[in-house]
């Protein structure tokens, strides 16, 4: 069950990051919007492999589900703060942005992590 919202939730970052995109060309000065739709749309890829992964048993399902979880909660703080910060001239709140990316960098060392511990 884990896993299929974990997919889930990557398919959620993938329309998200499209509709993005797809705003950030409309609006003037939404670099931050691209960005934010940018690093959705790569790790709503990589949500979905790591949920591939686990379902298929190729990495330690605990650890993967952890480090799936660390990116889900990293990419909302990260991408959520850009894109507020760029629609409505708001942070999310103070330094949720780079909370997020140091929740980003953690998620991968624990995908890393994943990859070498016991099924």
């Amino acid at each position: 069950m884990a896993e299929r919202l974990l997919l889930a939730l990557g398919a959620l970052a993938g329309v998200l990051g499209v509709a993005f995109s797809a705003m950030a060309t409309h609006l003037t000065g939404a670099g931050t919007l691209e960005v934010s739709a940018s690093f959705l749309l790569f790790h709503a890829a990589a949500l979905v492999g790591i949920a591939a992964l686990i379902l298929g048993g190729h990495v330690g399902r605990r650890a993967a589900l952890l480090a799936g979880w660390v990116l889900v909660v990293g990419l909302a703080l990260f991408s959520g703060d850009l894109a507020l910060r760029a629609l409505a001239g708001q942070p999310l709140f103070s330094n949720a942005a780079p909370t997020g990316g140091v929740l980003l960098m953690l998620g991968w060392i624990g995908v890393g992590v994943a990859a070498f511990v016991r099924r």
